[in-house]
C-alpha cells in the first residue's frame, strides 16, 4: 500500500522554487530517509505531507486524500521539528498525559521509560529546556505516540553525541517493535544510514534518487592499488573523488565495471571496495567538480 505520494509537485514561495515538480511514492510500513543539504526543501517536503502547507501545483496523496486540512491525515500522523511546542501552562508530566489522550496507539510505559532514560524532571516545562533537551523532549512524543505515519524533521538538533546514539537505537528498537511508515530528514547521512531501508535523496529541487540504501551504495565504487595500475582503468570514466595513501591511491567512480573487467582489476592488484551510502550522496550531490581544497589552490569548477 502506498502511504504518500507526490505527482509533478511544485512548490513556490514568491519568485523562489523550493520543490519542482517533485515525483515519488512510499511504501506502507517502510523506514525512509529524507536526505539532502540545507535549504533543498526538506522541512517544506515534510510540511506538505502532513498539510501544514499546500503545494502550489502537482498532486499530493497521503493516506489515499489530500492533506491540506484533512483530519484523516492529521488524526493518523505526527511531524517533530524543532517548532514543536507546548503550552507554558503544561509541565513535562502533564505533556505526557494529555498526549495519552489525544493519540490513539499512545504507548505510555514506553514514553515514561524514556522520560526516565534522558532524566528529564516532571514539573519541567518545554519551554525552559536547552535546545537539546528539548529535542530528546519532542522524539519521546513521536516515538510513543505510535502515528501510522510518524515524521522526524532533524530530531537530534542540539543533542550530545550519546544522546543522539540513544535516540537512533530507540527509533530502530520501536520501529521493529511497532512497524509503520517513518521519515526522518537528515543533512547527516552518516548517522542514520545503518536505520534506513530507503534513501529519498533530495538534490536541485527534486528527487534524485529514490530506492533502497543498498542500490544508492551500489552505485559507486573505490578503486584501491597503485595510481599507475589504476590510471589505466580509469582513463575515460568520472572521477567523484581522489585521496593518496603512501604508494597507494583511492578513486571513487561509478560502479559500472563488467565482469571481465573486475577479473583484470584483480589481478593487477586493485581492490573494488564498496562505498557508503554517504560517500555516494556525496558524490551523487558534488560531482567532480573537486572538493573544498580547490577553493583554496584557485582550481576553477567545472
Amino acid at each position: 500500500m502506498t502511504v504518500i505520494e507526490f505527482i509533478d509537485v511544485t512548490k513556490t514561495y514568491g519568485s523562489r522554487t523550493v520543490l519542482n515538480k517533485m515525483n515519488f511514492s512510499i511504501r506502507q510500513g517502510v523506514l525512509t530517509g529524507i536526505i539532502g543539504r540545507n535549504g533543498v526543501g526538506k522541512s517544506t517536503l515534510m510540511k506538505i505531507v502532513v498539510g501544514h502547507t499546500q503545494a502550489t501545483s502537482g498532486d499530493v496523496h497521503v493516506f489515499s486524500v489530500n492533506p491540506f486540512n484533512s483530519l484523516k491525515v492529521s488524526a493518523n500522523s505526527i511531524l517533530v521539528d524543532d517548532s514543536m511546542s507546548f503550552s507554558d501552562k503544561l509541565t513535562l508530566k502533564d505533556i505526557l498525559k494529555e498526549a495519552g489522550r489525544f493519540y490513539p496507539n499512545w504507548d505510555g510505559p514506553l514514553a515514561q521509560r524514556l522520560f526516565d532514560h534522558f532524566s528529564f524532571h516532571s514539573n519541567a516545562r518545554q519551554m525552559d529546556l536547552s535546545k537539546g533537551k528539548k529535542s530528546t523532549f519532542n522524539a519521546i512524543i513521536g516515538l510513543a505516540s505510535h502515528c501510522p505515519l510518524t515524521i522526524f524533521d532533524e530530531p537530534t538538533t542540539g543533542m550530545d553525541t550519546v544522546a543522539r546514539k540513544d535516540f537512533y537505537r530507540a527509533l530502530l528498537k520501536d520501529y521493529i517493535a511497532h512497524p509503520r511508515t517513518i521519515l526522518v530528514s537528515s543533512h547527516h547521512l552518516e548517522e542514520i544510514e545503518d536505520l534506513l531501508e530507503d534513501i529519498l535523496l533530495i538534490h536541485n529541487k527534486t528527487a534524485l534518487f529514490h530506492g533502497p540504501t543498498t542500490d544508492l551504495q551500489g552505485m559507486f565504487v573505490s578503486l584501491i592499488g597503485k595510481e599507475e595500475k589504476i590510471s589505466t582503468f580509469i582513463a575515460d570514466r568520472e572521477i567523484f573523488s581522489s585521496q593518496i595513501n603512501g604508494s597507494f591511491s583511492e578513486i571513487l567512480v561509478k560502479n559500472t565495471f563488467t565482469s571481465d573487467e573486475k577479473v583484470k582489476l584483480h589481478t593487477q592488484g586493485i581492490q573494488l571496495v564498496p562505498v557508503s551510502a554517504d560517500d555516494a550522496y556525496v558524490a551523487l550531490t558534488t560531482g567532480t567538480k573537486g572538493g573544498i581544497d580547490h577553493v583554496f589552490n584557485g582550481t576553477p569548477a567545472d
